[in-house]
């Protein structure tokens, strides 16, 4: 019997000896990424949003109640739109389409064009700003060309990929490339992005969200950012392992749930690391609490231990292991690797929806705030004496309307701009008293 690939080898001999002399060769135009682009691009879509801007033109704008006023009772003066152009591509038969998350940041309409030049209104699903990823679903029950997500856990550094995208509005452009390295880390917006695909392939802005492909027309990535603003054959790839576990939780809930590892970590200093006589030039995150029946209980990490690692990704201060931590999902492994007595040690932590009481304590604990939920609002409770909000001058009965930038219109919104207090200096509040509004910096524990 004829294996598969004998049968293969032999139809292409059979091709190439039955090819006219001085006729042009098929394997030289027929390469794998012609075959890639072929298999992926009919999935590609081109995304326009809409964002409807409005005024009131109000003397009283600014005060809580006339601001409350002109919203319930008046009409918006004046309506501005604005397009932003991004990628993305049709992932399931169910019609979602994987795309970045600042393609559709705020967006009120989101309309999606088809490389066949169909055109479609989208839903939102979810989005998480955390890993800039988003997913949508076309209103249609049309038959729409999908492509399965791969897999990035094998990627060789060199090996070619395709990126297809909409740069400048120019639908379907496929660019060339390599995998120029692996497990980036990225600073952007006060904040540092890990674990990004490095590659030379050209992503230029109308990219973002767009596929990135293997030699083998498999989805391994979705292009996002293009170091220092513009082309410079330095762009960066979400791998599409990560991809696929926020694309879950974003299907199902409509948000990534937030997870801890039940580890209270603070920056190693030079102090600190004199004390705990590590090595010169030690960077990680100090253990310095593990809490009793929290996701690190029985992992074998102790209060003093200096995470190095997360999952081969360097920590150098408690921020970045919050970072890190912020981009994983429920159930998540993480591979720990840590200082102690001299030597390097290995821990295994799974990572797990971080529970309702547990952000009542790190309120108090970072900002000082003891916080009941009020009508668009928590209320302030209890503050904590010799706290940054103490020294501040908040008091019980204070509404707190934002924190770290975050609007608290529920509760997933306290949860969520809480945890991002963690290895912070300091944070801005939005705070009313009585018919004031004030933006405050306070300082965290």
């Amino acid at each position: 019997m004829t294996s598969p690939h004998l049968k293969a080898i032999l139809g292409a001999l059979t091709l190439f000896l039955a090819w006219p002399a001085g006729a042009e060769d098929p394997f030289l135009r027929r390469t794998a990424t012609v075959g890639a682009v072929e298999k992926v691009g009919p999935a590609v879509v081109n995304i326009t949003t809409e964002q409807i801007a409005r005024r009131r033109r109000s003397p009283f704008r600014g005060d809580p109640f006339f601001d409350r006023f002109f919203r319930d009772f008046s009409e918006p003066r004046l309506r501005q739109r604005a397009q932003s152009l991004g990628s993305g591509v049709v992932i399931d038969d169910a019609r979602h389409v994987l795309t970045n998350e600042h393609v559709v940041a705020r967006a009120d309409v989101i309309r999606v064009t088809l490389a066949d030049g169909r055109e479609f209104e989208a839903k939102l699903v979810g989005a998480d700003p955390n890993n800039d990823l988003a997913v949508l679903q076309l209103l249609t029950e049309d038959d729409i060309p999908w492509v399965d997500p791969g897999s990035s856990g094998d990627l060789m550094v060199g090996e070619p990929v395709i990126a297809i995208g909409n740069p400048f509005g120019l639908s379907n452009t496929v660019t060339t490339g390599v995998v120029s390295a692996l497990n980036r880390s990225l600073r952007a917006d006060d904040r540092t992005y890990h674990g990004f695909l490095q590659t030379d392939a050209s992503i230029n802005p109308g990219n973002s969200g767009g596929p990135l492909l293997n030699a083998n027309g498999q989805l391994i990535g979705v292009n996002t950012a293009i170091y220092g603003g513009g082309a410079q054959g330095i762009g960066f790839a979400i791998p599409i392992d990560v991809a696929k576990r926020i694309v879950a939780e974003l299907i199902t809930k409509g948000e990534v749930t937030p997870v801890w590892l039940g580890l209270d970590l603070q920056d190693l200093d030079p102090r600190l690391s004199e004390l705990l006589s590590l090595p010169e030039r030690m960077r990680g995150a100090v253990v310095s609490r593990v809490r009793d029946g929290g996701p690190s209980t029985g992992s074998g990490l102790a209060r003093s231990d200096v995470i190095t690692h997360v999952d081969g990704t360097a920590v150098g201060s408690a921020r970045e292991l919050y970072e890190i931590l912020g981009r994983s999902t429920p159930g998540q492994v993480h591979q720990l690797a840590a200082h102690r007595d001299g030597t390097s040690q290995q821990f295994t932590a799974r990572a797990e929806e971080i529970p309702a009481e547990a952000i009542g304590a790190l309120s108090v604990q970072l900002l000082g705030l003891g916080l009941s939920a009020g009508e668009g609002h928590y209320r302030v409770e209890t503050v904590r004496e010799g706290s940054g909000a103490a020294r501040v001058g908040f008091e019980p009965g204070d509404r707190i309307l934002a924190i770290g930038g975050r609007v608290l219109e529920n509760e997933s919104a306290l949860r969520r701009a809480v945890i991002d207090l963690r290895g912070k200096a300091q944070t801005q509040v939005v705070v009313t008293r009585g018919q004031r509004r004030y933006h405050l910096n306070v300082p965290l524990s």
